[in-house]
């Protein structure tokens, strides 16, 4: 799910002195950029772009919804192939592979559902000739994982603005201001290189000195 890329109008942040979320500050000062939790990170098996099926195996004790509503053209296989609680798992992977020239990967986060994602031979090929095909079904299982747990961020880039009272000009303070938001970031690694790639465009972009 691609992040969503917003620039409000000039907005005054109140507070922002002292965050304790600021991930990154410009040589000069001048910008900064915050990281800070996406609390409306909406779940990535919403959209309708998804390749891969998921099976939800186990909702650990019914605490989790499952993954994905339907578990795709192999579900019944699934239903068929689970009896076996210790060999279910090894032996639809090993079905999968040898029936449908797929490729299965397993996911059970901490406290979270465990699934099976998976594609079929004729999906892997259309996706990328089954070349990447792992890589692409472990990038959307992660992407899941993120938003699960709580890992989705946005970045606010911020601009250090003078003040000078027109009335008293020996009277003067400094405040954060809105520059820049990006939403939708999963997983943390990658959200922090977006922010501060963002936060080397503005600093690049414009040098004037910070009155």
């Amino acid at each position: 799910m691609p992040p969503t890329h917003t620039t409000p109008r000039t907005l005054a942040l109140a507070g922002a002195d002292g965050a304790t979320d600021v991930l990154d500050t410009t040589e000069d000062g001048r910008f900064r950029v915050r990281l800070v939790p996406d609390k409306e990170a909406r779940n990535p098996r919403t959209d309708d772009t998804n390749l891969v099926h998921v099976i939800t195996i186990d909702t650990y004790h019914g605490r989790n919804q499952p993954v994905d509503k339907d578990g795709g053209p192999l579900a019944d296989a699934w239903e068929r192939l689970k009896w076996n609680r210790w060999k279910g798992v090894d032996t639809f992977t090993r079905y999968v592979a040898i029936m449908h020239g797929g490729i299965v990967l397993e996911s059970a986060p901490q406290g979270g559902p465990r699934s099976l994602w998976y594609v079929t031979g004729e999906e892997a090929a259309a996706i990328d000739g089954g070349l990447l095909t792992a890589a692409y079904v472990q990038a959307e299982m992660d992407e899941y994982e993120a938003w699960a747990t709580g890992d989705v961020w946005s970045y606010i880039v911020e601009e250090r603005v003078g003040w000078k009272r027109d009335d008293d000009p020996d009277e003067a303070m400094q405040t954060w201001e809105h520059v820049d938001t990006c939403t939708g970031h999963y997983q943390t690694p990658y959200a922090q290189a977006q922010a501060r790639e963002a936060l080397a465009f503005y600093a690049s972009r414009d040098t004037t000195p910070t009155p």
